[in-house]
């Protein structure tokens, strides 16, 4: 079973085509996983665990169908072996309510979705070189 670096939760595949080019851009090696709902994340999620392989770090998007973000936030936190991944709410949502019920509900950063594809490449490099060059890699 492939361990993906990142774990991406997103229901609009123009975006997560977008998303995988931008990784893939950044780093070659980097292992990306895209689910489109909430309910598909927590269950794979979950697999991942069972089988001692956990992602790097979980990209959320806020409004999914069916289960929110914020439900699978939830469910991160209240599952051993996920609740200390990385949670980075990644969404077009800058209500301030939605930020702060992230935060409240443990996710570690609230991002709004760049608009055009060299903002994304630039955003996917700087959360590469900040959460798998400085804060994973130190950790391990």
């Amino acid at each position: 079973m492939m361990t993906p670096d990142i774990f991406y939760v997103e229901d609009d595949p123009d975006f997560a085509f977008f998303m995988e080019n931008a990784v893939r851009e950044v780093n070659q090696d980097l292992k990306l996983s895209v689910v489109p709902n909430g309910a598909e994340a927590i269950d794979k999620l979950k697999k991942l665990a069972d089988d001692n392989y956990t992602p790097g770090l979980i990209l959320l998007d806020m409004n999914l169908p069916g289960l929110s973000g914020l439900e699978v936030l939830r469910a991160i936190k209240q599952t051993p072996r996920l609740k200390y991944i990385p949670v980075l709410f990644f969404t077009t949502s800058d209500n301030p309510k939605d930020v702060k019920s992230s935060l409240e509900y443990g996710a570690n950063a609230y991002l709004t979705k760049p608009d055009g594809y060299d903002k994304l490449v630039n955003c996917m490099k700087s959360l590469h070189d900040f959460w798998f060059k400085h804060t994973i890699t130190s950790v391990n």
